[in-house]
């Protein structure tokens, strides 16, 4: 993904490979901040919009279903949301206590 961040990157600069623009450069001249750290953002502030809700919501109501019955198939285990968003919250050294506050929240989590 990153390799294609910079390809656009550089053709919204009008460079090319051959112009030998070291990719730092590049990302200090259009002044953006990469994908996958605005969706890292955009992962943390659902989650505190989720956990800003009551118990009662449809939304923290499928937090609680438990699936034990379930058979899971072969290969790589899938992904679930919960564990990339504890990742996210290890990365920016995050507690989930940090949610109730939304002021405190934006700002911690903000890219």
């Amino acid at each position: 993904m990153r390799l294609a961040e910079i390809r656009m990157l550089r053709w919204m600069c009008g460079c090319t490979k051959r112009d030998r623009i070291q990719s730092e450069a590049i990302w200090d001249r259009v002044g953006v901040v990469s994908v996958e750290d605005k969706m890292l953002e955009s992962r943390l502030r659902w989650f505190g919009h989720v956990r800003r809700r009551s118990i009662d919501a449809p939304v923290r109501r499928c937090e609680r279903l438990a699936m034990e019955s379930l058979r899971r198939g072969r290969g790589r285990s899938k992904k679930y949301w919960r564990e990339v968003i504890r990742q996210d919250m290890v990365l920016l050294q995050l507690n989930e206590d940090l949610t109730l506050d939304r002021r405190v929240w934006r700002s911690t989590m903000k890219v």
